[in-house]
């Protein structure tokens, strides 16, 4: 089966940027949709951007104008340009495909 790694995590101070990137092994990437989750201490796992396999792409509200998700089907690449991070961006954040299972995700903290 289809495994996703996430990386690209870590600690920055609101306002800052990371850019996570999510790589399938194997799989036929390129005909799939891809989403990022994130599932933040005592809360649910959120959607936070899709993009189909024609590159086409929504968001929740709560990042719109400050995440891009973007994909590479020659590196089997998705990623997640977060800008203006803010603490309640704080969560591990995930990505998946319909093909593929969950990942161990990474984790983005937000603190000064």
């Amino acid at each position: 089966q289809v495994q996703l790694v996430e990386s690209g995590g870590g600690l920055v101070q609101p306002g800052g940027s990371l850019r996570l990137s999510c790589a399938a092994s194997g799989g036929f990437f390129r005909l799939y949709g891809m989403n990022w989750y994130r599932q933040a201490p005592g809360k649910q796992r959120e959607l936070v951007a899709t993009i189909t396999s024609d590159g086409s792409t929504t968001y929740a509200d709560s990042v719109k104008g400050r995440f891009i998700i973007s994909r590479d089907n020659a590196k089997k690449t998705a990623y997640l340009q977060m800008n203006s991070l803010k603490p309640d961006d704080t969560a591990v954040y995930y990505c998946k495909s319909r093909e593929a299972t969950w990942g161990q995700g990474t984790q983005v903290t937000v603190s000064s």
